[in-house]
């Protein structure tokens, strides 16, 4: 497993992805933060630099990018903007190639379907809503995990149930075929993602993970 020295990070500062950037403080990782709006970035700490971009832009990527050993994504949606999910992995991609990185970690929903899925009926009817009442995002993200599968990175997307905006710290339940609860704790998240870097689980796989 090749070291982290250094992360390259997306979504940092969103609902779920704040959480992220203060556990990767806690736990010591310095990292570029790629920002569409440096000034909203209120965290003064010598680990994170900031880069201004934007995830749908290449050269962005590619400014992200360097220097770094792994790429976590905590990518949300901007309301009202044409799904972005996978052009930014596209991008993501392109550049890790460029850069001659392998590792990325990327979240996503349980609406997203993966080979050998053996989802219940609540993760199924959770599936389905999403189908029909965002299906273009639905189908973006779908793509997202293709894109990954063909990529030949040591990529992991982790699908999520509806995420909890709160700092308690749940122990997190864990699937490869379905989603084994209906929320996780943002922080829970944050910490799984650390975890599953440093110690390089889950390459090439789709777990669910959630706290109840």
């Amino acid at each position: 497993m090749n070291t982290i020295n250094k992360i390259a990070l997306i979504g940092g500062t969103g609902k779920a992805g704040k959480y992220l950037t203060r556990a990767l403080i806690r736990h010591g990782y310095h990292f570029n933060i790629l920002l569409r709006n440096p000034q909203a970035f209120n965290i003064h700490t010598p680990l994170a630099t900031v880069r201004p971009g934007d995830a749908r832009d290449p050269a962005a990527i590619r400014r992200l990018l360097t220097g770094c050993d792994a790429v976590l994504s905590m990518l949300g949606q901007p309301g009202g903007e044409t799904t972005i999910f996978s052009q930014a992995t596209a991008n993501v991609l392109q550049a890790m190639k460029e850069h001659n990185m392998k590792r990325y970690i990327v979240i996503t929903g349980l609406s997203v379907d993966a080979a050998g899925d053996k989802k219940s009926a609540a993760a199924q009817q959770g599936t389905e809503w999403m189908k029909a009442n965002y299906p273009e995002t639905t189908f973006d993200k779908q793509k997202e995990y293709e894109l990954l599968l063909e990529s030949g990175s040591d990529w992991t997307m982790i699908r999520l149930p509806l995420i909890d905006q709160t700092s308690d710290l749940v122990p997190v339940n864990v699937s490869l075929d379905d989603c084994p609860g209906s929320r996780i704790s943002a922080a829970s998240l944050a910490e799984f993602v650390v975890e599953t870097l440093s110690a390089g689980r889950f390459i090439q796989q789709a777990p669910f993970i959630a706290n109840r």
